[in-house]
């Protein structure tokens, strides 16, 4: 099918090997909310590459802002490049480090992970998170039963520390952050399992489709800003910073995965309502179309415990209409997995809408 005089299929719409490099580095530059500055840095530095400039809102996101050829009826599109992560909220009189968390983190999903601890003396750590009984030889079934909270995890350094003052001799202490290490991969079958696909890949999504039209020599139909947000894990990554000249938001963003719904790791979602209310009807009707008329894999789901930024910006009070879409994600908020051909039916999708009449 035919969007703007533009052939859409899967070989040229946009390029996945190109998606999928950019997303396994991004993946990589540690970035929990709150602690941004390098990965924004990476993304800024990637649009430059393409031919588009980037500015920094004040809060620290990224703005990239692509002429159209009509006036009026300005779009947006949001992705986060924040990740959940943790910050060192006590160092503990044996010297491991207790942790606050950094976005909905669900505690038994990280116990064992590796993790990078960020110290306020410039240099960075690595340890692993365990629940404080973490020997079955010590401990016996107390292991197994300990309740896997904030209280009862702990990082175990990999320095000999012994105490609070070694550890504090290292320059570590409360409020540095804590990045999860992502353990990226990409398989022969095409699958990419990563922490942090939420919402990294669709950070690399928009990277794309800004990557075809550059290719292109294309101009999206309405001036479209592609923002990249840095707090949205915590609830307000767009909230502010979008131009009032903007008519139309769409958040780009994991589709969940799971019993009950139809999204899967090969698909964009396209999301009808979330914890926050339903998403414009009109404009899920038209992403629907272009779906439908360039052949791209999509369902249509209800994302039960869920917000996006552009419900944040609507809470906000943006005068805007919004939707929400986004490749499968399965395992939310643990050690996630999607598939190139969800990542690239979300890079498909934006490219129709940006480049819809």
């Amino acid at each position: 099918m035919v969007t703007n005089g533009i052939k859409m299929n899967v070989d040229n719409v946009p390029d996945i090997e190109y998606m999928t490099e950019k997303l396994v580095t991004l993946a990589r530059i540690p970035s929990v909310t709150g602690d941004t500055v390098e990965a924004i840095e990476w993304v800024k530095k990637e649009f430059a590459n393409l031919g588009y400039e980037a500015r920094l809102t004040n809060k620290g996101g990224l703005m990239v802002t692509i002429p159209g050829r009509l006036p009026g009826d300005e779009r947006a599109l949001a992705a986060h490049v924040d990740t959940l992560g943790a910050m060192v909220a006590e160092v503990k009189s044996n010297g491991r480090l207790k942790l606050a968390a950094i976005g909905g983190v669900q505690w038994a999903t990280v116990e064992g992970e590796h993790v990078f601890v960020k110290a306020s003396s410039g240099k960075v750590y690595t340890g692993t998170i365990l629940v404080t009984k973490a020997s079955t030889h010590v401990f016996g079934q107390e292991t197994a039963k300990l309740e896997r909270t904030a209280e009862n995890m702990e990082v175990r350094l990999d320095e000999k520390v012994k105490s609070k003052e070694d550890t504090l001799a290292l320059g570590i202490k409360p409020g540095d952050f804590v990045a999860f290490d992502p353990r990226t991969e990409v398989t022969q079958s095409g699958f990419i399992k990563s922490r942090h696909l939420d919402d990294k890949a669709s950070v690399a999504a928009l990277l794309g489709a800004a990557k075809y039209l550059a290719d292109k020599k294309l101009q999206p139909t309405y001036t479209t800003h592609l923002f990249i947000t840095n707090y949205e894990e915590v609830g307000h990554g767009a909230s502010s910073g979008i131009p009032d000249t903007v008519r139309e938001l769409i958040a780009v963003d994991m589709g969940c995965v799971g019993d009950g719904l139809l999204g899967s790791e090969y698909t964009v979602s396209i999301c009808a309502k979330d914890s926050s209310g339903p998403y414009d009807l009109g404009i899920r009707k038209r992403l629907e179309r272009l779906c439908e008329e360039n052949d791209i894999p999509y369902v249509v789901d209800i994302f039960p415990y869920y917000g996006s930024d552009a419900s944040a910006a609507l809470r906000a009070g943006a005068n805007v209409r919004a939707g929400l879409i986004g490749p499968g994600v399965d395992a939310s908020h643990s050690h996630e997995r999607t598939h190139k051909e969800g990542l690239l039916a979300t890079a498909r999708l934006v490219v129709a809408y940006m480049l819809e009449k």
